[in-house]
């Protein structure tokens, strides 16, 4: 948390970012985004004397790991796509066609999905 405590310093007294990085010893990456979390934070120098350390790591990383996930669409059920696949004249596109059917607010592309099937386990003889 010292490097935190610095930026703040730093940025208070006017120096510039990559100057920042260059006297901490980060990237001016790491300082854009520390930053940023203690603008998200309402914390500006100087830091009030009893914030600890863990206060502050409190502090900046309170929303971290609360974020959902990347994924605009729902994952399908891998194990049913597999017994699907087990049985006769049923093919990855057959497969495919439903799925997109199932789920009209968006859908990776088809290679996406030949790719997280073969990924899952699955190797069609088209794929191997």
């Amino acid at each position: 948390m010292r490097h935190v405590r610095e930026v703040l310093r730093l940025t208070t007294v006017g120096v510039g970012l990559n100057e920042i990085a260059r006297r901490v010893g980060v990237a001016p990456s790491t300082v854009r985004l520390t930053l940023k979390r203690l603008a998200s934070a309402g914390l500006s120098w100087p830091l009030p004397g009893e914030m600890t350390d863990t206060a502050l790591e409190t502090a900046l990383f309170a929303a971290a790991g609360t974020k959902q996930g990347h994924r605009r669409h729902a994952e399908p059920d891998w194990a049913q796509i597999h017994r699907e696949l087990k049985r006769k004249h049923v093919t990855l596109t057959m497969l495919w066609d439903e799925y997109i059917e199932g789920c009209p607010e968006g859908h990776p592309a088809y290679r996406e999905h030949c790719d997280a099937v073969a990924s899952d386990g699955y190797r069609t003889p088209a794929l191997a």
